[in-house]
């Protein structure tokens, strides 16, 4: 059994996966950035903000930021990655030599085209394990059966963080393609933007598929044109996930583009998805343009989310380069 773990970010995400490793660490952290979060779980047990019914496992500890430091085997990154260069930088003084990183934002910096474990190392000097899947944190909290991918270069720190995840119900994935792993948990929601337009413009279920084929396939080229790996994108990290992230009701980039196909205005200053969605489709088209790479399915997201085109007008220019 692993010692300690900790789990920086107290959100849902945070929250699931201190549940999950919790199974298999005698003691998991969770750092939090409001005090009644930490005073919530202290007093019930739950986090109320996030799943007020959910019971936490006892060795489940929070804490207010980094009062007890960071002296742990395991830190996983939980937190937004928007978020995620400040608080490497908030950290790096606090992380033990030995210890493994685990990032598991999915998201690319703008306008430095930089993906998260590029930001982590910059930011400590430590190549943090991917951990990228199908994963709704609502399914992992209640232990339901997930499957995901983690990646890295090392062995060693694959093997200790695949440990820390696997259970009974929650079953892991390993692979060596940082590159392939990391650029399809950015790719999965341009494609369910873009696939939750055409299912907001009512447009018929081939069509749909048909754009989600075209963004499987892109990827498969982005992926490979990057230097990763085009079978990782027939994983958990890659197919599953993008699958999942398109089509399903939980998914907020999925709802984000049925809002935007049905020419719904969404208020850019409280959104949140929005905002990373944007920076998301523009990094990606300027690494895009700067490595000569096709990307229809995502120049057709940025003409719709950045007002250049009407839907309509967007989806027949789309149409029009499926073959």
């Amino acid at each position: 059994m692993i010692g300690k773990v900790s789990i920086i970010g107290a959100g849902s995400l945070g929250t699931a996966i201190a549940q999950l490793v919790s199974n298999n660490a005698q003691l998991v952290y969770l750092h939090a950035k409001r005090k009644e979060v930490v005073q919530d779980i202290q007093n019930t047990h739950r986090n109320l903000q996030y799943f007020p019914n959910t019971l936490l496992s006892p060795n489940i500890q929070p804490e207010y930021k980094y009062e007890s430091g960071l002296d742990s085997e395991i830190i996983f990154f939980c937190v937004p990655s928007s978020a995620v260069r400040d608080v490497a930088s908030e950290v790096k003084d606090l992380i033990k030599p030995d210890t493994v990183m685990v990032s598991t934002a999915k998201g690319i910096e703008y306008p430095s085209g930089k993906t998260m474990s590029q930001i982590i190392h910059e930011e400590t000097g430590k190549h943090p394990v991917i951990l990228s899947g199908p994963n709704f944190a609502s399914e992992i909290v209640l232990n339901q059966p997930t499957a995901t991918t983690i990646a890295s270069n090392e062995p060693a720190d694959l093997k200790k963080v695949k440990e820390a995840l696997t259970t009974g119900e929650f079953q892991v994935e390993t692979t060596d393609d940082v590159v392939g792993t990391e650029m399809c948990s950015v790719l999965k929601n341009i494609n369910a933007i873009a696939y939750g337009i055409c299912e907001g413009m009512n447009i018929n279920e081939n069509a749909r598929f048909a754009v989600l084929n075209k963004s499987f396939r892109e990827t498969k080229d982005i992926v490979t044109s990057l230097g990763g790996n085009p079978d990782t994108v027939d994983g958990y990290c890659g197919l599953g996930d993008m699958v999942l992230t398109s089509t399903s009701n939980q998914s907020r980039n999925h709802t984000l583009g049925i809002l935007y196909g049905q020419k719904i205005t969404v208020d850019e200053k409280s959104s949140s998805i929005l905002f990373e969605g944007k920076k998301s489709v523009m990094a990606i088209k300027k690494v895009c343009q700067q490595n000569q790479i096709n990307c229809d399915v995502c120049e057709f997201t940025n003409s719709v989310l950045n007002h250049q085109k009407t839907p309509e007008i967007a989806f027949r220019d789309l149409w029009g380069k499926m073959v």
